[in-house]
């Protein structure tokens, strides 16, 4: 039976690894026939729905005080931006989750310890992000091999926006599912519920972002649903096999 769909984490299980805190965050979506991407998802997954539809996700923003719970600090961890290219995925025991189809970040030493200590998408890019008054401008040039991809998203924000079961669908998501060493590992996470505001889409531009993790056809069409959120301070625990029986709902 598939989890259902809640805006408060479960409680993370011990230990945590993890810390760090997104920041103005610009959603982007667009409803697909999941049919259409089900070849991106790792083996034991598959797109997860909402009324018959699955969503991808394109999700600038800005990752704060990144590091690690135990230990000293990490230099090459801290502050940087990130945009992310995101499916929704639930799993045989019914967990769901987020499937990253990119991540580009503008901090090289991120992106080759994420890649090759998770297995995540992680690519370097030269960003920007600048706000002027209720206007988020986010700039990304990837600086990848054999990869030409750019793009510009400038979200105008609003008022309040209260969540709807699609809104939470999108938003409320405790773990990834990424393949790793012929397995798919599920790594779980934990953050506040989501204040989201309204946001129009002042501008995009997207010069093969969307192509270059096979999706160009995306760019051709404004996408169907907008957020923004001021950010949440999020925690990581340690990764499991997406196969892993659920913890028993606690009531």
């Amino acid at each position: 039976m598939t989890e259902e769909v809640s805006a408060q984490a479960p409680e993370l299980a011990r230990p945590h690894v993890i810390r760090q805190d997104w920041r103005d965050l610009s959603f982007l979506h667009w409803a697909v026939d999941p049919r259409e991407i089900a070849r991106f998802f790792p083996p034991g997954t598959r797109p997860d729905t909402f009324e018959g539809l699955t969503y991808v996700g394109l999700v600038p923003f800005r990752l704060v005080d990144s590091g690690l719970l135990q230990g000293p600090p990490v230099p090459w961890l801290g502050t940087f931006l990130e945009t992310n290219i995101r499916l929704y995925s639930v799993d045989t025991t019914g967990r769901r989750g987020v499937v990253f189809l990119s991540l580009d970040a503008d901090r090289v030493a991120v992106v080759a310890t994420a890649r090759s200590t998770f297995g995540l998408p992680y690519r370097w890019a030269r960003m920007r992000h600048e706000q002027r008054g209720d206007l988020h401008t986010y700039t990304s040039t990837l600086r990848w091999p054999r990869t030409t991809a750019s793009s510009t998203v400038v979200t105008r924000i609003g008022r309040r926006l209260e969540p709807g079961p699609l809104e939470h669908f999108l938003t409320a998501r405790w773990g990834l599912h990424v393949a790793r060493a012929g397995r798919t590992w599920y790594l779980p996470n934990e953050h506040p519920a989501w204040v989201l505001r309204e946001a129009a889409l002042e501008r995009f531009e997207d010069n093969g972002l969307l192509a270059s993790v096979g999706l160009g056809e995306l760019s051709k069409r404004p996408p169907d649903h907008l957020a923004f959120s001021d950010g949440v301070p999020a925690r990581f625990g340690r990764p499991t096999l997406a196969s892993t029986p659920r913890p028993p709902v606690q009531r």
